[in-house]
């Protein structure tokens, strides 16, 4: 029988899109409230790989990564969910928008050696969380670099994405060195 050990240390990552400025703004508010300071934000990324969500958030729009400062717990990955998709639908009942959902939010977690991402969508490589939520390793780092698994969406294989996975890696590298407690991961980390 295996020991049980800490799980590694993580940091919520959050995908936030919108065609609007303010509703990308209010999701980082709202997000703060949960997640505590923002650490590192991306500029925001066309995002045009998909008209999956034209119906409900119209043309136009914008992805734009954070991440927080705060150690996350991955065990409440679910929960972040369940919070992000009450806020979508809190802020598209606010009359404030013309579309029907003009925030989606996107709560994941990020290890030195993966990004994990949420999801309320079930498929055969997706593990069950609880209440309906699901997630998914969408990106894993292996030869100084981020890889894509088969079923990852097409904007994380980007170059520019991955430019801001670098640099939220090394933010979390440095801020394990700084200040995590010893554990089975520091080999991974000198």
């Amino acid at each position: 029988m295996g020991g049980i050990q800490p799980h590694f240390p993580t940091l919520a990552l959050v995908a936030i899109f919108s065609r609007h400025q303010e509703a990308l703004q209010w999701g980082v508010e709202k997000l703060q409230e949960m997640l505590g300071p923002v650490a590192l934000e991306s500029p925001d990324f066309e995002f045009e790989e998909t008209r999956f969500y034209t119906k409900e958030m119209g043309e136009g729009l914008r992805k734009r990564l954070v991440l927080f400062e705060p150690w996350y717990d991955a065990g409440r990955l679910a929960e972040c969910k369940l919070q992000a998709n009450a806020w979508e639908e809190e802020l598209g009942k606010s009359g404030r928008f013309a579309e029907p959902r003009p925030l989606n939010l996107d709560p994941g977690y990020l290890t030195l050696a993966k990004f994990v991402l949420a999801t309320t969508k079930d498929r055969e490589h997706r593990l069950y969380l609880r209440d309906g939520i699901y997630a998914e390793q969408t990106l894993y780092f292996a030869h100084k670099q981020w890889h894509p698994r088969p079923w990852t969406y097409p904007d994380y294989r980007r170059p520019d994405f991955h430019l801001f996975f670098n640099a939220a890696r090394r933010y979390l590298k440095d801020k394990l060195i700084r200040e995590a407690e010893a554990g089975p991961w520091e080999e991974e980390i000198s």
